[in-house]
């Protein structure tokens, strides 16, 4: 949000049909002789947090996915298939059994067992924890039991050991799809190491986590500068090609795209929009694009009274032209976006919005004084994200054509916007940016719009729209599931809590020192295929 979730950058969009970005499948560029001890530079983001059922966003996830394994990953047809976990199956889709892989250890030498998983769950479903990925575990049987300022429980009721190696998995209702949910960095495990005492987690494991993944932590966390990590030899998976990864924190993409230019960075995950038309120039075959799962919105506090009206928030819709910003903005590198899920999921469905994605400035002007829309309009953004040319291109498209003030504020980090949305501080209208957890179209709805959702910044609660959520998990079969989701997303075009405006796609690009570079649906770069060249 794997997020995947949350993103910080400007994400450029997916071409409906994937063959178009076919150039992202191939190797990189460099020729010579690969060096297996070297390390290599990848950009990113300041995370807000490196625990695992506390990382919800893009940046915080790539530095996990290199310290932890999954459970499950995900094939070219977006299919669970078991990576650390030797068996995932269920015979009604309540219980389900995990089997692990023997061999796997964690990067202090502890023994991965059945026990790690547990506690990491349990400390990631506890309320007082305050984890920001504990709605991954409102399926399972005793969540409800761990919820509020004193909860009835501790741990998850419908979690068991069956053995070292084995654990059972009870959900309060069917669902399908849980085996594909466990790609997800919230179902990592942690080591007895990361607890101070039973269910609280030790000061300070967030700064140098210890994983069971193919690297390890090389150092601590240096804010705002980077994280290092070291190839992990006792591994018992696909070992990396590179001997280590120093992900480099940047506040301006400007200053990556500058650094691999020079070859002092490796990797930059996101060409920005200042360089995207010169980037096939300036980097030849080493600017590359591949499909992604990334959805670009303007959300709404709707709990503020002057965005609480949904004809406010459609007028505003209707007062932005997409196809305009994306051409002329994004060089035509995106698609704008009238759906609230992705192309790259099963169920999507073009222009589910209907006429509030429409440009039509009278209509729109009309509607948003007759709702009674307010006078100003602010727009917040992280400015560490390459948001600014767009945010001001649709400030002045609403001063146009609704006839309204409009500014647009920036937070100096991704970070510092979500602490602030997430406290429900004043920041008008405010961009976000999803990149899924898991390859379904119920994460692209449940984390984003359920009452409870983890990723629900904007106080949008429809019960009706929980209920569908509800009765398409239960749904025996992918088909029945969908037909759900999809009635739910009919309701979020109604009620319209934010506006979707790009889909988008990997533009990437890298230095001479390395190849094979590769990027996947979740916004990181393969960190067991990329290579460092000599």
């Amino acid at each position: 949000m794997r997020v995947r979730r949350l993103a910080a950058w400007t994400a450029l969009p997916l071409a409906v049909t994937l063959g178009l970005a076919a150039c992202g499948s191939g190797g990189g560029s460099g020729t010579g002789q690969s060096d297996p001890d070297a390390a290599v530079r990848i950009e990113i983001a300041e995370p807000q947090h490196l625990v695992p059922t506390n990382t919800n966003e893009t940046s915080g996830s790539q530095v996990l996915a290199a310290l932890f394994s999954p459970l499950v990953d995900y094939d070219e047809a977006n299919k669970p298939y078991e990576v650390a976990a030797e068996s995932v199956t269920s015979s009604d889709n309540r219980v389900w059994t995990v089997k692990l892989r023997d061999g796997y250890t964690f990067h202090n030498g502890e023994k991965v067992t059945a026990d790690n998983y547990l506690d990491a769950w349990n400390y990631g479903a506890y309320a007082p924890n305050g984890q920001n990925s504990s709605y991954f575990f409102e399926k399972i049987a005793g969540y409800a039991d761990l919820q509020g300022d004193k909860p009835a429980a501790e741990r998850l009721s419908g979690l068991k050991k069956v053995d070292d190696l084995t654990f059972t998995v009870t959900l309060t209702e069917p669902y399908s799809e849980f085996k594909t949910m466990l790609g997800y960095t919230a179902f990592y495990p942690l080591p007895k190491a990361a607890f101070s005492a039973p269910g609280v987690l030790k000061e300070g494991y967030e700064q140098a986590p210890v994983g069971q993944g193919p690297f390890r932590m090389k150092g601590s966390w240096q804010h705002d500068a980077k994280v290092e990590v070291e190839r992990y030899d006792a591994f018992p998976g696909e070992q990396p090609k590179v001997g280590g990864v120093e992900f480099r924190i940047y506040q301006q993409p400007t200053a990556a795209y500058a650094d691999v230019l020079s070859d002092n960075l490796d990797v930059i995950k996101t060409i920005p929009t200042e360089n995207l038309s010169t980037a096939a120039t300036d980097l030849g075959d080493r600017f590359r694009q591949s499909p992604a799962s990334s959805l670009q919105v303007l959300a709404f506090p709707t709990f503020q009274k002057e965005f609480s009206k949904p004809e406010v928030r459609k007028a505003i819709s209707m007062a932005i032209d997409r196809d305009e910003i994306t051409k002329s903005i994004f060089k035509d590198s995106q698609q704008p976006a009238r759906s609230f899920v992705s192309p790259v999921v099963a169920g999507y469905r073009e222009n589910t919005i209907g006429a509030a994605g429409e440009f039509d400035p009278a209509k729109a002007k009309a509607a948003y004084e007759a709702a009674g829309g307010p006078k100003k309009i602010e727009l917040s953004y992280n400015g560490d994200g390459g948001h600014k040319d767009w945010i001001d291109a649709t400030c002045n498209q609403l001063k146009a054509n609704l006839g309204v003030e409009c500014v647009g504020t920036a937070e100096p980090k991704f970070a510092d916007l979500l602490t602030k949305v997430k406290a429900k501080q004043p920041v008008g209208l405010f961009r976000m940016g999803w990149v899924m957890d898991y390859p379904s179209m119920e994460n692209y709805l449940g984390p984003l719009y359920s009452t409870n959702g983890s990723s629900n910044y904007y106080g949008y609660s429809n019960p009706e729209f929980d209920k569908l959520l509800a009765e398409g998990a239960k749904a025996p079969n992918e088909e029945a599931a969908i037909a759900k989701y999809q009635a739910a997303e009919d309701l979020l075009a109604e009620d319209m809590p934010v506006i979707p405006l790009r889909y988008g796609q990997n533009n990437f690009g890298h230095s001479t020192k390395v190849k094979n570079v590769q990027m996947d649906l979740f916004d990181r770069v393969d960190l067991l295929k990329i290579e460092a060249v000599s």
